[in-house]
């Protein structure tokens, strides 16, 4: 047995004692669960118009970009989704990256230099989280939406330029982050605050422009935003969102974006189908932010943010036996075990879905509501 080989079962041995193992379990075009998991919070994902979309790109611009942006994988389908997300958004410009996860690693590792101060939320994504181990400024990870602690930190800093990181609304407890204030703190304190509107871009804010758009227009000049194109739009993606100078800069320094194949043609026709979709029908948003009040009312929550609802379990085991009940009613939900919690706290994960009838509702509400109440007595 090599190093290696034993390193990995130790390894193994470790998750499997924790009960922590995860297992790959591909998902049947045909199955028949009520998806309550997945991030397609508009329902958009397999909507006809979004799907025709996407084929009609695949037979102009094939199944791939080919290349990477800055060589020729740069398409007016990109440019045209870029000018529609900035639009929708508020935003001077926006840059289409292949991933939100690519965008988020891009965006801070091509700001941050040396003499950048990073002050992250304690509960920021995972991309998040490796963006700031990569960049190359000083990282400082503040309590979860304490505005005060964020002050403290920029008041005292030595740095020239600050970088503070946060989620809108956040992906696992599903809370909105204290905007105002942080923005607040920021122009006080002449930091720019970047803002990840992966759960409130669709669901969120003004017809679902995501939180930042209710920022007043002088305070949100100073935002950076990134977005993901896979969850209320239905798609794969990601973008950055902020002044011209910041897409500029970029466009020039930013290696995931560089070094990495373009968003396939057929994503980025789809998301702008979608996004086209969201437009005409605002009316989405209020219809996912209902079913989460529905859904938080059954499990005995306040009502989230967004369209993400957290219900704290007593164990990782709990957690999956919640979830395999559920399943067995024929309606799907997350389970969320250390590590991916930023807490240390078991939860099932549930999401909203604006296209789901009355009857579709009514069935996931009972389903909820049986499974929460087995848990907790």
């Amino acid at each position: 047995m090599t190093a290696l080989d034993g390193w990995l079962a130790e390894q193994a041995a470790g998750r499997e004692a924790d009960g922590l193992v995860r297992r790959l379990a591909p998902r049947r075009s045909d199955q028949n669960l009520l998806d309550l998991a997945g991030n397609n919070y508009l329902g958009l994902s397999g909507h006809p118009r979004v799907v025709a979309a996407a084929v009609a790109a695949a037979g102009r611009w094939g199944a791939g970009a080919t290349a990477s942006r800055l060589v020729t994988g740069s398409l007016t389908l990109h440019t045209e989704l870029e000018r529609e997300l900035a639009a929708f958004t508020g935003r001077e410009r926006a840059l289409v990256f292949s991933s939100g996860y690519l965008a988020n690693l891009g965006v801070l590792t091509a700001l941050a230099a040396e003499d950048t101060l990073l002050v992250s939320d304690a509960h920021v994504h995972a991309s998040l989280v490796d963006a700031c181990r990569l960049a190359r400024g000083d990282v400082r990870v503040m309590a979860h939406c304490d505005a005060a602690a964020v002050e403290s930190v920029l008041a005292a800093r030595t740095q020239p330029r600050a970088l503070v990181v946060i989620e809108s609304v956040y992906s696992v407890l599903g809370d909105a982050a204290p905007l105002p204030e942080l923005a607040t703190v920021c122009a006080r304190h002449d930091a720019t605050l970047l803002v990840d509107e992966a759960h409130g871009l669709g669901v969120a804010g003004p017809g679902g422009r995501g939180l930042v758009a209710s920022l007043p227009a002088d305070v949100a000049k100073r935002v950076v935003l990134t977005v993901t194109l896979s969850k209320a739009l239905g798609a794969q993606g990601g973008a950055v969102l902020g002044p011209t100078a910041v897409i500029e800069h970029l466009v020039n320094a930013a290696r995931p974006f560089i070094f990495d194949t373009a968003l396939a043609p057929t994503s980025a026709a789809a998301a702008l189908e979608a996004l086209t979709m969201l437009q005409e029908s605002p009316c989405l948003a209020d219809a996912a932010r209902a079913c989460a009040g529905s859904l938080a009312a059954a499990a005995g929550m306040p009502a989230p943010a967004a369209a993400v609802l957290s219900v704290p379990m007593p164990s990782p085991e709990a957690a999956l036996a919640a979830q395999a009940a559920a399943a067995e009613r024929g309606v799907e939900v997350g389970a969320f075990r250390p590590p991916s919690v930023p807490d240390g706290v078991s939860r099932l994960r549930l999401t909203a879905r604006a296209d789901l009838d009355a009857t579709a509702l009514a069935h996931a509400v009972e389903v909820v509501r049986e499974v929460v109440r087995a848990v907790v007595a």
